[in-house]
């Protein structure tokens, strides 16, 4: 039975603490490991990754090239047709702050664009800043509305 003055660590858990400087035939006397003298056997010496004893770095020796257009991008949230059927109910209205509100919009997001993956069968009066060509046709068809709100730069 297991009670609290039988309990012990596993097997191989426990190791002896690496003590340093405590004779020569420790193991880890005299130096405690760190050889003789130079940056690393001193006192808070260590050495930045890609640091090469002042020699020009790598990193910095290679030529530049290209362009990365990453951080111009904008951030879209795309949000499909059946997480629409899942989530709302007839008549909803829904707009980023609803798609928000049941998990289906997080984080920061400049736009948010509804594709047409999937069915729907229920009215529901959609507005959003991005949508596909299928899905105007869907919504109709179910009996809501869809609003898109930048006309001029559909995706």
């Amino acid at each position: 039975m297991l009670t609290l003055d039988t309990l012990k660590p596993n097997p191989g858990a426990k190791h002896r603490k690496k003590r340093l400087g405590c004779g020569e035939s420790s193991g880890l006397g005299k130096t405690c490991g760190k050889g003789n003298k130079g940056q690393k056997a001193r006192s808070g010496g260590s050495i930045r990754p890609g640091f090469e004893g002042g020699q020009m770095p790598l990193h910095r020796r290679l030529p530049k090239k290209g362009f990365n257009n990453a951080r111009f991008q904008s951030n879209i949230a795309i949000i499909n047709l059946c997480q629409l059927e899942a989530f709302f109910e007839a008549g909803a209205t829904v707009t980023e702050n609803e798609l928000r509100a049941a998990g289906l919009v997080k984080g920061a997001v400049d736009a948010v664009k509804l594709l047409g993956n999937g069915n729907l069968s229920k009215a529901l009066n959609v507005t959003v800043d991005f949508a596909s060509a299928s899905v105007a046709a869907k919504i109709q068809a179910a009996g809501g509305t869809l609003t898109v709100l930048s006309e001029s730069a559909q995706a």
